[in-house]
């Protein structure tokens, strides 16, 4: 008997190196599943948390994707480079290095919300091609700021050329950016030198699985045993517990009112709706003028 369709989230620790496409790949050969994504890009000097979406899960990737996350970061003070990372060409070199109270003070100015340049080697498109495409043929790419935001900074580690972050941000933020960044507000110049992604939303690297274990259990045939049931990544949304009739409505694409119990809801927000049997059937957006959770994507249970 074949075993039923998989879907659900495998929580990935990535090794430095392959590209998050290139776990993508993985992860499908390995699984059998066709639809497989990820739930936001690592670059390949990065190792930690990348979040493997399997199946029908793979429709919650663009919710994912928006969650703040957390990373360690390694920067090389004295030295910029043109990727903003070790792996760029040096650009600048300086032997004036900041001392600690130097770093501390720059380092508060970044905190908060910001309008942040991302890298020129990048995959953001300009004109319809990859802004690194461009930067590799020797063109010039000035791409536009961003809002980003640091909800803290903290610094783990110190030695004169090297220091340790430890970085919450939102969504899309660029750490190679801001270590270039600090490079020269601190008229050092300063790159990414190693990057862990610790967290993603609510979910930990301490969960995740590293790549050589999950291929041993590809060949094995026991890989289930870390899929992750896909609401999980959505816990810190409200849950919406429908009854049959409601769970009917919804999965007809209907809205259903709130539950009396549930104040506080900001516009717009986004729940996660289960069915009597307490199965992960919708993803619902609230109608505050309504007064009703209406279904914004839905998954029939197996």
């Amino acid at each position: 008997m074949e075993p039923a369709p998989a879907w659900g989230l495998i929580l990935l620790d990535k090794p430095s190196g392959p590209t998050s496409h290139d776990m993508v790949y993985a992860v499908r050969r390995g699984a059998g599943e066709k639809r497989v994504g990820h739930a936001g890009t690592l670059d390949p000097l990065a190792t930690g948390l990348l979040v493997m979406c399997l199946g029908p899960a793979t429709r919650l990737s663009e919710y994912l994707s928006g969650k703040d996350k957390r990373y360690t970061a390694r920067l090389r003070l004295g030295q910029a480079t043109n990727t903003y990372d070790a792996q760029g060409e040096v650009t600048s070199t300086s032997d004036l290095i900041p001392d600690q109270d130097a770093v501390d003070a720059a380092l508060a100015g970044f905190r908060g919300s910001q309008q942040q340049v991302p890298p020129a080697f990048s995959a953001i498109k300009r004109g319809g091609q990859k802004a690194y495409d461009l930067a590799r043929r020797g063109e010039t790419v000035v791409l536009d700021a961003r809002p980003v935001v640091f909800f803290s900074i903290e610094l783990m580690e110190w030695q004169p050329l090297e220091l340790v972050l430890d970085v919450h941000c939102s969504a899309g933020t660029y750490i190679r950016s801001l270590a270039h960044d600090l490079g020269q507000r601190l008229g050092c110049g300063a790159h990414l030198s190693g990057l862990r992604r610790t967290a993603s939303g609510t979910l930990s690297v301490d969960q995740a699985v590293p790549l050589d274990r999950l291929q041993a259990a590809f060949a094995a045939g026991d890989w289930r045993q870390f899929l992750h049931p896909a609401a999980e990544a959505l816990a810190d949304w409200p849950m919406v517990a429908l009854t049959e009739d409601e769970t009917a409505r919804v999965l007809r694409g209907q809205f259903v009112p709130f539950e009396s119990a549930m104040p506080g809801l900001a516009p717009q927000q986004l729940g996660r709706a289960y069915n009597a049997a307490g199965e992960f059937i919708a993803v619902v957006r609230a109608d505050l003028s309504a007064g009703v959770w209406r279904p914004d994507k839905v998954f029939t249970p197996d």
